[in-house]
């Protein structure tokens, strides 16, 4: 500029505006670019993060930066448009993801309130449920089953509309692979591929829950009258709806505890300041010093108008060497403490159940504080059995992320046999971390009746289950089932209202927000939170069901039936599942 300058005046008033300064410059070159008064290079840009990068245009099918494809990089050479467009690749998808997130940010601030409002709907709809439950257990089953239905349906019906609207479109017959992977979602939902696919899949949705419902008819029978069992024993002890509440506290103290602790471990280090050298290349280019007395050192007198600026944060000490190391650790405490927290509530609320089962006149024998006193017992004498049982899962969990990961990392060298290696254990993990899961949890129940240590209440958990097996069948799964519907249903229904409301299909009722860039970021959240509110609802009615029934297996043990050892069970629950176990008995007689 300042070789221009001395030529033509004129120069100086395009280049000025970049400047910090708009006098004429009285500055050399490099003491401009010192002082960080005018930039090195210029070319037309975009902003991100208060930095400037490239912003390419196409004229005539060939890639430019404002009509030019070759430029001055500042240190005498020059460089591409190719270059800098492999440079800013990753920094424009940056840009993209960042251009996504800011729309998404704008969505949730418009329609927080009816994401609220929705997720209060289905807090609603669950105790209503539950409540119904009690008295009309068999009519509401009925009502799930249909309204599982019916939603699947309705999901059907409307694929096929969309699928049938967009065969007049031109564009829509272009495939997922046509338009590859785009940060804009409603793309993908413009082509018929995308409706003809969910559609698809709802259909073998709805072909599954049939058949399910016509082959489990007779279990489904059973489940029943263990849920009205469950029913009572919920209104006997009703402060067990609200642990769950407690277990999402817990839970969120546990992943602000990692994350903080993750954020602590990533910007611990000392800074780390490097030589840079401006004007061009030098001998102690990119090693380290200390700015403090940068100036004084050799290294500024062999190279005029290097710099000593930061670099990141690090060092060499053994601490930082370890830091990755902490990382593990930090994830692996995460996953202990989440399982203990789990392993907490379902030791609380076995404890709590079994007090109700156990007790012979109810619910006058029912001690007062069942759930609080289940939960100060778990705490004073079960710490150490849950925390050994999560750690089993913690283990199991923690293998599993190291597979992902040597996956991710092996991704590229990969062959046929490697990946199916990985296939087969991804599978036998995921088997093994199922079965723990279920042998804990009766083991947990096994510690709330008896108070045993871990290894003895999991070895007789075990041989009771495995004593009655074909009742475990016909509980457990089943009863998961008809809650599964439960849990759909309610999930389903707000999801529906959600999608008719952000849609501006429900004008008679409310008008719905009309300045949404994506409608569906609120509807799926609605959808989530509404499932998972209703998971942890039904899952207190999934845990006092289990409990009843290890409760009643123990008592058929234990007890005949006569005046010196009576059933604790209602003659109504006996008789079902005694009946479910007629031929087994009489074959072992």
């Amino acid at each position: 500029m300042q070789l221009l300058y001395t030529k033509d005046k004129s120069h100086w008033e395009d280049y000025r505006q970049f400047c910090k300064t708009t006098a004429k410059p009285v500055k050399s070159l490099t003491q401009l670019l010192l002082d960080d008064d005018c930039p090195t290079a210029i070319f037309p840009s975009k902003p991100f993060l208060q930095r400037c990068f490239p912003d390419f245009s196409t004229k005539n099918g060939t890639l430019t930066i404002g009509s030019q494809i070759v430029f001055q990089d500042g240190n005498g050479g020059t460089r591409s448009v190719i270059e800098l467009r492999d440079a800013a690749n990753g920094i424009n998808k940056l840009l993209d993801a960042k251009s996504l997130g800011l729309k998404v940010f704008e969505d949730y601030a418009t329609t927080w309130y009816w994401i609220l409002i929705g997720l209060m709907i289905a807090m609603v709809l669950s105790w209503i449920f539950l409540i119904l439950l009690r008295f009309i257990a068999g009519c509401l089953f009925w009502v799930f089953m249909i309204g599982v239905i019916g939603i699947i349906g309705y999901g059907i019906w409307h694929c096929y509309q969309q699928y049938t609207n967009l065969q007049e479109h031109p564009r829509s017959v272009l495939t997922v692979y046509d338009i590859g992977i785009q940060t804009n979602i409603s793309m993908y939902f413009e082509l018929q591929q995308t409706w003809f696919t969910l559609m698809i899949i709802l259909c073998i949705i709805e072909v599954i829950v049939i058949l399910m419902l016509i082959f489990l008819r007779n279990r489904i029978r059973v489940a029943i009258i263990l849920l009205k069992e469950g029913s009572k024993a919920i209104g006997y002890v009703p402060s067990t709806l609200v642990y769950p509440a407690l277990t999402f506290i817990l839970l969120s103290i546990c992943i602000c505890y990692w994350v903080v602790t993750a954020v602590f471990l990533a910007t611990s280090g000392v800074p780390v300041y490097k030589v840079i050298a401006p004007e061009g290349h030098c001998i102690h280019e990119n090693q380290t010093c200390d700015p403090e007395i940068f100036n004084t050192t050799e290294i500024a007198k062999a190279c005029p108008g290097a710099l000593c600026n930061f670099a990141f944060y690090g060092g060499k000490s053994l601490y930082h060497q370890y830091i990755p190391t902490f990382h593990v650790y930090n994830l692996f405490v995460f996953l202990w403490l989440i399982n203990f927290v789990i392993a907490l509530g379902q030791c609380a609320l076995a404890g709590a159940f079994a007090t109700y089962y156990w007790a012979m006149k109810k619910p006058d024998d029912i001690p007062r504080y069942p759930l609080f006193t289940a939960f100060g017992r778990a705490i004073r004498y079960h710490t150490g059995s849950l925390a050994f049982g999560s750690l089993i899962i913690a283990l199991i969990q923690m293998f599993k992320i190291v597979l992902e990961y040597l996956n991710h990392r092996l991704k590229r060298t990969e062959n046929t046999l490697s990946k199916f290696l990985q296939c087969c254990l991804r599978c036998c993990f995921w088997c093994l971390e199922n079965a723990i899961k279920f042998l804990n949890r009766n083991a947990y129940i096994m510690i709330a009746i008896y108070g045993r240590n871990f290894c003895r209440s999991a070895k007789d958990a075990f041989n009771l289950l495995m004593r009655n097996v074909l009742k475990v069948a016909v509980t457990d799964e089943v009863t998961y089932f008809v809650l599964f519907l439960g849990k759909i249903l309610v999930a389903g229904s707000i999801g529906v209202l959600a999608f008719l409301f952000f849609t501006q299909r429900l004008p008679v009722i409310a008008q719905g927000p009309a300045s949404l860039n994506y409608y569906w970021v609120p509807l799926l959240t609605v959808i989530l939170g509404s499932y998972l509110i209703a998971h942890g609802f039904f899952s207190v009615y999934a845990m006092c069901v289990e409990t009843i029934f290890i409760c009643f297996c123990e008592d058929l043990e234990r007890n005949d039936g006569s005046t010196e050892k009576p059933y604790f069970i209602t003659p109504n629950l006996h008789g079902i599942l005694i009946k479910k176990q007629l031929v087994p008995q009489k074959q072992k007689e």
